[in-house]
């Protein structure tokens, strides 16, 4: 199905993605002036590609400081041999968590990497304690600071 979405997309559409890319808040008319599009086309794309899915939502980005969440770190995770049927129960469990900004679920030597925003390390030390370390399905942790990042979604 993803490479029937991909298939359909034409050079507007990707003008769309594009633009709301870099301004998700963008009026539809100043969208459609940028694509070169008439507004009642420019909504009817938007809502378009919104409904086959290449759109699956807008957000707003916070910076994590700004909350008083001065340190992100990311913990890979590697869950116990007999405990790999847990992997979609884990998942959902580290995603309702207040500190988990990000889980990714992988392939490779760890299962998982949890990225977290919190205050302090003391709050790294907390949440490893009581949320990997307790848990009976987690085996091991390592733990990384991130000093910076960058995120950019893909391009159209």
């Amino acid at each position: 199905m993803t490479t029937q979405i991909l298939q359909e997309l034409d050079g507007i559409d990707h003008a769309l993605v594009r633009a709301l890319q870099d301004n998700a808040r963008i009026t539809n008319a100043d969208l459609a002036a940028v694509v070169g599009i008439a507004q009642s086309t420019c909504i009817t794309r938007v809502r378009s590609l919104v409904q086959r899915g290449v759109i699956t939502g807008f957000t707003a980005e916070v910076d994590p400081k700004a909350l008083g969440l001065d340190l992100q770190v990311l913990i890979s995770v590697t869950l116990r041999a007999g405990a790999r049927a847990n992997l979609s129960s884990f998942m959902t469990e580290m995603r309702a968590l207040p500190e988990v900004i990000q889980v990714f679920f992988l392939g490779g030597s760890e299962d998982f990497i949890v990225h977290l925003a919190v205050r302090d390390s003391a709050h790294v030390r907390e949440f490893v304690l009581e949320n990997l370390s307790n848990n009976p399905v987690v085996a091991s942790t390592r733990t990384n600071m991130v000093f910076e990042h960058f995120h950019k979604g893909p391009q159209a």
